[in-house]
Order: structure tokens, then sequence, then C-alpha cells
């Protein structure tokens, strides 16, 4: 990100849009070999959707700093999620 020249919120944004793009050539590739299924797929959609819209509101309201520390909580959560799942989990 530092190397690009972009602050944390924006490269966040920039990897918000990378995401979509792929996401849509799913949808598309899935949609057109009939592998999707649209009772589960919509209302995750939505919920995605409104998640988004709620993070970007909270990005924009409070800054890099609070996006950075939601991303670090997270990347945290997922660490030790997996390292439980790998070595704890019977």
């Amino acid at each position: 990100m530092r190397w690009l020249g972009y602050d944390f919120l924006h490269a966040s944004a920039g990897a918000k849009l990378l995401n979509l793009s792929s996401n849509l050539s799913a949808l598309l590739l899935f949609t057109l070999k009939g592998h999707v299924w649209w009772h589960l797929a919509l209302p995750l959609a939505l919920a995605n959707v409104v998640g988004s819209l709620l993070g970007t509101r909270l990005a924009l309201k409070h800054g890099a700093g609070f996006v950075r520390g939601v991303f670090i909580i997270v990347v945290l959560a997922l660490i030790l999620k997996t390292g439980y799942d790998a070595f704890l989990r019977a």
C-alpha cells in the first residue's frame, strides 16, 4: 500500500472495487453453469450490500485509523480461529 502511495482508507476502497469485480465475474460464470442457489444467494447479497454501506459510513465518519484498527482486530480473530481449528479442536 505504501509503495503505491495509498493510505489505508484508500487502499481499502480500491480492494473493495477489485473484490466487486471478481465477485461479479464469479457470479456470471456460476450463473451460466447453473450452479447458483438463488434462495441463498439473494439474502446473502442483500446482507453484503447493507454491511458494505454501514462499513463505508463508519470508515468515512471515523477515518483511516478506525479502518486500520478494525482490520487488525478482524485479522487477529481469524488467526486465533485458525490456530484453534488447527491445534486445539479434536
